[in-house]
């Protein structure tokens, strides 16, 4: 599916999220806070958007992803960056070997998220950070049934315009529906291995940033 919508797939999440995925995703940076040296995972990096701020800030950063389409058109956009290919249930790493690690809008297409979480657990240094990005419940429910509207019956119209694959959109909504609220993830992350776990919203909690340390 991820293969088929790789070529616009930058600009899709532009367009239906109105601009605020480049917010979004400043957050993530800021929140992992990469140091010159670090080494970082950014799984389920797609084309590799969100995986050049970690470089430009002087860490060895390594996009992950499953699709090969991603990946390919990602290599062409910024070939300097070393995009591996990787199952997030069973990550091809070492132990300890990242120093951070963070998915964005991708742990919900893990088929066992619990195990993501694991891997991603397994791959990071003792005393080692995670950020998770993700879709969440908005916090104000006057808002949360327009933004479910939307979700259902504007998302996948206005995919129908810009994304080269439309019905792929019409799986992002129901999966976004169907995803735990904050307090839900922050719970699995925990069953996962991960320390005390914080989160922020934004965007009014249709997005949420989960963070948490790996225990010593």
């Amino acid at each position: 599916m991820f293969d088929t919508v790789a070529r616009r797939y930058d600009l899709t999440n532009d367009v239906l999220s109105m601009g605020q995925d480049r917010r979004w995703r400043r957050k993530v940076v800021d929140l992992v806070a990469p140091r010159p040296g670090e080494r970082v995972l950014d799984l389920a990096a797609g084309t590799g958007t969100s995986s050049e701020p970690f470089r430009a800030a002087g860490a060895t950063v390594v996009p992950c992803d499953f699709s090969l389409g991603m990946l390919q058109v990602g290599k062409k956009l910024l070939p300097h960056l070393p995009f591996t290919a990787g199952d997030g249930m069973q990550l091809p790493f070492a132990d300890d070997t990242f120093d951070a690690v963070t998915i964005s809008f991708g742990l919900r297409n893990i088929h066992d998220p619990v195990q993501g979480l694991r891997e991603l657990l397994r791959v990071t240094r003792p005393g080692g950070r995670v950020v998770v990005c993700e879709f969440s419940t908005p916090t104000w429910s006057p808002f949360a049934a327009i933004y479910t509207n939307y979700l259902m019956r504007a998302l996948p119209a206005v995919a129908e315009k810009v994304s080269s694959n439309p019905e792929s959109y019409v799986y992002l909504a129901e999966s976004i529906r169907a995803w735990p609220d904050q307090k839900g993830l922050a719970l699995r992350m925990v069953e996962a291995g991960w320390g005390k776990v914080t989160w922020q919203n934004l965007s009014g909690g249709i997005v949420a940033l989960h963070h948490s340390v790996k225990p010593a």
